[in-house]
């Protein structure tokens, strides 16, 4: 647990407040103290989906909570923080804690092996990034069924990934889903970092188109991706956001007051 890294707390969760730089350098001294350590060091991104799921959950907020690292993918706990007095903090979303490690690896040889998403995901990523960092080694993928594995499938699975021996394992499986399932398999799972990163894979490989760099400095990503996927993403942020902005402001007000409020399983 990162329990030395500077950090805030938001709704009982517990966001560190590291920039880029410095969660590379732990993700390196982790790499290279590989023969060390029985469990993979577990890094979470998400942004206020993964707040407010732990708020509503009290298991999966003591998952995200025993992670070594939480990093805020999302302007939302980045806002917080800083009405919080915390202003050394920055958004780091998946693609591009992935693509910075990338481009250290490209110089360091370092191997990923990415799980999850799908084939045709996983081929399109290969070929971007055995042509974007030859000196990386991409040292497997792996795309499962959308379906339970039985135990036969998922000891398989664990299987190919430890004979692979990664440096980094990427996840691609949806939040809570991907980091529940590393959890999950932390005592099994062979490799130095396992880190779970969403949509990461198809923003990298290019299958999905990234926010315009505006606006996502403008912290309206989340706006870009519901026009992209309305379906998907309706529920999430407009009926979600709305209640989780709620209990915030509710937090705030508690904290100015001197009170300490105590999130409780469900909202």
């Amino acid at each position: 647990m990162g329990l030395n890294f500077p950090s805030v707390t938001i709704l009982g969760s517990r966001i560190h407040t590291l920039p880029l730089g410095r969660v590379l350098q732990q993700m390196e001294r982790w790499i290279q103290e590989r023969q060390n350590k029985r469990r993979p060091h577990q890094i979470i991104v998400t942004g206020f989906h993964g707040i407010w799921a732990a708020y509503q959950d009290l298991e999966l907020r003591k998952v995200l909570n025993g992670a070594d690292i939480w990093v805020p993918d999302g302007i939302a706990p980045v806002a917080i923080a800083r009405l919080k007095g915390i202003g050394k903090i920055q958004r780091i979303p998946g693609a591009e804690l992935m693509q910075a490690f990338l481009k250290r690896a490209d110089q360091k040889e370092y191997s990923s092996f990415f799980y999850g998403d799908t084939e045709e995901t996983l081929a399109g990523l290969r070929k971007k990034l055995e042509n974007r960092y030859p000196g990386h080694k991409v040292a497997g993928t792996l795309s499962p069924p959308f379906r339970p594995l039985t135990e036969e499938e998922d000891e398989k699975m664990i299987q190919i990934i430890n004979q692979a021996k990664p440096d980094v394992l990427w996840v691609a499986l949806g939040m809570p889903k991907q980091d529940q399932w590393i959890y999950d398999h932390r005592h099994r799972l062979k490799v130095p970092v396992a880190i779970g990163v969403g949509v990461a894979f198809a923003f990298v490989s290019g299958g999905v188109k990234r926010v315009p760099k505006p606006i996502g400095s403008w912290g309206l990503e989340w706006l870009w991706r519901l026009m992209m996927e309305p379906r998907k993403l309706w529920r999430r942020d407009l009926i979600d956001g709305p209640r989780f902005l709620w209990r915030v402001v509710r937090e705030l007000i508690q904290e100015k007051s001197g009170a300490k409020p105590m999130p409780k399983g469900k909202a």
